[in-house]
Parts: structure tokens; C-alpha cells; sequence
């Protein structure tokens, strides 16, 4: 299923356990090599270390009381897991980064994305347009398999402009006989 990353933001963490809240859902940890979301970190007053995170591979289950874990034993810190340390350290934020394509036109800025809630691989971006392009037009839906690269000034996607000028079909016209139209067949003879 398909949710947009902002809904997620400030969704509960249950415990399967005790059934009680342990924390909410806060900023995602994004991994920009294949923009799959490895962890959010997460808040609340029962957590004994901040920043702390809950990893994607923890989560039993996302429901309508929200994402539901184990138990509080799932909550780990940067010096637990060292990927989480290395993506927290890069400071990859999706939402804000600039878009542009090939050419180098600038597209907009990415306001929200799409996750796939089984994987957690984001699936589309929302790309407001700016102020004097969003009168006339409305927010672009990039879907992942655009996106050409992700470095550290915007992500490009692929153009829509056509590299020749050349038609996509060449049409020729031909006359050719329908068969099925010609000269009436003479009726057969009697003998």
C-alpha cells in the first residue's frame, strides 16, 4: 500500500508486549544509493537514549493504532548499528531537495514522497512546482524509475524533451484494391 512519508510522521509506536505508546514516529533515516527508508528516529519519554531509532527490519506491523514492534528492545542508538551512524551522518533530507532533469530546468522542490509500506522503498515523489509555475500548472508525480541520479545539490530525472526532430512514424500512403470490393461476380450459368 502506498502512503504519503508526511502521514507517517508523528504515528505511534506500540508495543506488542505491554500494548502500551513507547514513542512516535519522527524524521526518516533515507538511504539516497536506492531511496529505501532504513529508520526513523523516534521520540517519547520512555526512551533512555535520544537520538534513538527504530529500524524498518523491526516493525511487525503498520496499523491503524500504528507501527506496532516487540518491545522496547527494539530501539537502538547510532553507536548500535553502524550504517545507521554513516546515513545520519550524511544528513540526506528528501524533502526540500530540488529537482531538475537532463537538460538542467529546474522542476521544483520535493514537498512529500510516496513509500510502499510493505518494503518502505519510496515510490513517487510530489514536486511543487514554485510559486509563478504552480498558478498554471500543478505538483509533479515523479515516479522512482524517472529518477537518473541523487548527488548532493537536486535529483535528476529523465527529460520529456525529444533529442531529434525526426518523426516517431513515418506514414506513406498507398493505394491498394480491396479484394472484397471490385466487379460483382456474374451469376453462375444454368445448364
Amino acid at each position: 500500500m502506498l502512503v504519503l512519508g508526511s502521514r507517517l510522521h508523528d504515528t505511534p509506536v506500540m508495543s506488542l508486549q505491554t500494548g502500551t505508546r513507547l514513542a512516535k514516529i519522527g524524521a526518516p533515516l533515507i538511504d539516497p544509493a536506492n531511496l529505501k527508508i532504513v529508520a526513523y528516529e523516534v521520540d517519547g519519554p520512555l526512551l533512555d537514549e535520544h537520538p534513538s531509532f527504530l529500524r524498518i527490519d523491526d516493525i511487525r506491523e503498520l496499523g491503524t493504532v500504528g507501527m506496532i514492534i516487540d518491545s522496547s528492545d527494539e530501539f537502538v542508538v547510532l553507536d548500535d548499528i553502524i550504517k545507521l551512524q554513516k546515513l545520519h551522518e550524511l544528513g540526506f533530507a528528501l524533502v526540500g531537495m530540488p529537482v531538475i532533469d537532463e537538460q538542467r530546468h529546474r522542476l521544483g522542490k520535493v514537498e512529500d514522497y510516496s513509500v510502499e509500506t510493505g518494503s518502505f522503498v519510496i515510490q513517487q515523489l510530489n514536486v511543487h512546482r514554485g510559486f509563478f509555475r504552480g498558478l498554471t500548472d500543478t505538483s509533479l508525480l515523479i515516479h522512482r524509475a524517472q529518477i537518473t541520479e541523487i548527488n548532493d545539490d537536486a535529483i535528476v530525472v529523465k527529460s520529456t524533451a525529444r533529442k531529434t526532430a525526426e518523426p516517431v512514424l513515418k506514414a506513406t500512403r498507398t493505394e491498394f484494391s480491396n479484394p472484397f470490393r471490385g466487379v460483382a461476380p456474374a451469376p453462375e450459368a444454368e445448364a
